[in-house]
């Protein structure tokens, strides 16, 4: 069967290591499936796998994916969680110490003709969604998720800060903090990603380090280092930062100062729990709310759909379709 591997490291040119090749069918040990796989979100993640970042040449060839959609053997369509470990049943997955993700640790990822899943990540499809649009909840919608109603518990009326406008996470903020009340700022250095934010919900997007109309009580950091003074200084007296990320570097200066005075919080926040994933499409299929796709590709022309996302030309989702 058909799938997408990292053969090869590369930092300077990630893509470049990016295969398709023919595999093994998979097997299911025991409590596992194998799925057909209808669609595959990508994610920085991917990314980053093919820099080498928790990925080493020994692990290589290294089947990529960690987002899926599909249909079992009896027919059930579902969604898979991505998250793996030995958390046990109510337990914080995120939290456990061998937690990892397809594509890590030896199990082969998403992006291929079918996969082996565990049969308790099996989550079922909501029905509103197609698989295109359900296969981009397990990694960026539920990261959204959980560090909107999770870690910074926001209610409907609150306000949040998203920094950046077009990638997976942001535009899923985006979204669901619009359908659940909330006042969402959004910041992005292109007028045109700016303008299709306004169009998602968003109260009011402005260029990347602009002032903000109020400060809000919380803001979404993916970015890092090139946002997080104007991360700090956009928050209201008791706000909190929740940290999902640091593509621009993870070493920002800390501000105590600000901290201390204004009595910020600053939460870590990664992936989400299966309780949450349910959580999640009960929410969509409520709200009526459907994720982004930026764009559809084929398995076979997933050089294409890695070239786009490597190059942050993305508005939404992009998907791959076995």
């Amino acid at each position: 069967m058909l799938a997408a591997v990292c053969a090869r490291i590369s930092r300077d040119d990630p893509v470049s290591g990016l295969e398709l090749r023919d595999i093994p069918e998979p097997e299911a040990q025991d409590g596992w499936e194998v799925i057909e796989v209808r669609a595959a979100a990508l994610n920085h993640h991917d990314v980053w796998s093919l820099r080498g970042v928790g990925v080493t040449e020994d692990d290589l060839p290294v089947v990529l994916g960690t987002d899926a959609a599909g249909v079992t053997p009896d027919g059930r369509e579902v969604v898979v969680h991505a998250v793996l470990g030995s958390a046990g049943p109510g337990e914080d997955e995120t939290l456990a110490a061998d937690f990892h993700l397809f594509s890590e640790r030896g199990v082969q990822g998403t992006l291929a003709q079918r996969i082996a899943v565990p049969s308790r990540n099996l989550v079922p499809k909501p029905a509103g969604l197609s698989f295109a649009e359900a296969a981009c909840l397990p990694t960026a919608y539920l990261t959204a998720y959980r560090m909107l109603f999770t870690r910074a518990c926001l209610r409907p009326g609150q306000s949040v800060l998203v920094q950046g406008a077009g990638g997976g996470v942001a535009t899923a903020a985006i979204l669901l903090g619009a359908a659940a009340g909330l006042s969402v700022y959004v910041t992005s250095r292109s007028e045109e990603k700016r303008a299709r934010a306004v169009e998602l919900g968003a109260a009011a997007a402005i260029e990347t380090g602009g002032r903000l109309p109020v400060r809000v009580d919380a803001v979404l950091e993916t970015v890092g280092r090139a946002t997080w003074d104007h991360s700090l200084k956009s928050l209201r007296p008791g706000g909190t930062i929740v940290v999902a990320g640091a593509t621009s570097g993870p070493d920002p200066s800390a501000d105590l100062a600000r901290m201390f005075w204004r009595q910020l919080s600053v939460l870590g926040s990664s992936m989400g729990t299966l309780a949450e994933l349910h959580q999640l499409c009960a929410f969509l299929e409520r709200t009526g709310t459907r994720p982004l796709v930026d764009s559809e590709h084929a398995l076979a022309a997933a050089h294409t759909a890695f070239t786009r996302l490597e190059a942050g030309a993305e508005f939404g989702k992009i998907v791959v379709v076995p």
